[in-house]
This record gives C-alpha cells, structure tokens and sequence, in this order.
C-alpha cells in the first residue's frame, strides 16, 4: 500500500482525524464526495506541516545579513493559506449540506 493509501484509509477510520467525517453534498454521492472531503482534511493536515516546517526553518536559519531570511515565511505563509482555504470550503460545504 502506499503512504496517501494509508493515510485516506487512516482518515477515513477516524484515527487520524478525529471527527473528520465529511457530510453528503445533495446531488453528490459515492466515492468523489469522500476523496474530496478527506481531500480537504488532508489539505489542512498538509497547510499545518508546511506551517510547522516554516517555523523550524525560521528557528534553525542563518540570523546574519546575508542569510536567506524570507524562505521560512513563505512556508508558513503557504501553510497558513492552506489551511484558510480548505477550512472556508469545508464550512461552505457544510453549509450547503444542511441547507
């Protein structure tokens, strides 16, 4: 099995992500809504990684002029913008499930 296997079958068990069950779109059922909300789920996994490597690289970075200071912020800038996009489309979407 691969690692993104896993991980979906991780997340879809309820151990990875607790609570990370995604609701039913009306009009969208089978398989394509659960890879899109585990999909989403996984975006916010992925925002909070890159987020968190941003951080290390900030801490372990060259401080004197002449280092590359901007990288760690453009991970944790990435991230962060990661996870306000699937959180705001997994809302959308539960808002539009319940009607």
């Amino acid at each position: 099995m691969s690692i993104s296997t896993q991980l979906l079958t991780l997340a879809a068990d309820g151990d990875l992500i607790p609570g990370g069950t995604p609701t039913k779109i009306p009009g969208m059922d089978g398989p394509v809504t659960k890879i899109f909300g585990y999909g989403l789920w996984l975006l916010i996994l992925a925002g909070v990684g890159g987020t968190g490597f941003g951080v290390y690289k900030l801490a372990v970075s060259d401080k004197s002029r002449n280092g590359g200071g901007s990288e760690p912020f453009k991970w944790m800038g990435g991230g962060v913008a990661a996870i306000l996009l699937a959180s705001s489309l997994i809302a959308i979407l539960n808002g539009i499930s319940r009607g």
